[in-house]
């Protein structure tokens, strides 16, 4: 899984014109969103193949401006706390959170700035709390 960071311009369509160029290559979005801000929009959308979906955007004109690696984890819906908790676990690790959503199968999905010390904290969780 491969999570792309898009640039779309802040206007009605942009996000159809990168649905279509999507839909057009036979590329399925995995999870992920999009936001406005500072009179541009910022999207972070998750791929099963990221350089499918990469050649597809570009192909229509759309910015991809970086393609990240991700930790897949999952949390316990019925015990409050599992976010902070995790999280808590990044920041004593130094590991930066910069991109957190979730997928179609009700996954976090993280992009992190340190994938190995990250890995082993995602990694640690899941052994502790049993998931």
């Amino acid at each position: 899984m491969k999570d792309l960071s898009i640039l779309l311009d802040d206007r009605p369509g942009a996000l159809a014109d990168m649905g279509e160029a999507l839909s057009r290559a036979g590329v399925s979005i995995e999870g992920g969103g999009a936001w406005t801000t500072a009179g541009g929009g910022v999207a972070h959308f998750l791929f099963a193949d990221g350089a499918a979906a990469r050649r597809a955007l570009e192909d229509a004109g759309i910015r991809v401006v970086a393609e990240n690696d991700v930790l897949v984890q999952r949390l316990r819906q019925d015990t409050p706390g599992q976010l902070g908790q995790l999280t808590r676990r990044m920041a004593e690790a130094g590991v930066n959170i910069e991109v957190l959503y979730s997928d179609h199968d009700h996954q976090m999905i993280l992009v992190v700035d340190d994938m190995a010390r990250g890995k082993a904290v995602s990694e640690a969780w899941i052994r502790d709390s049993g998931l």
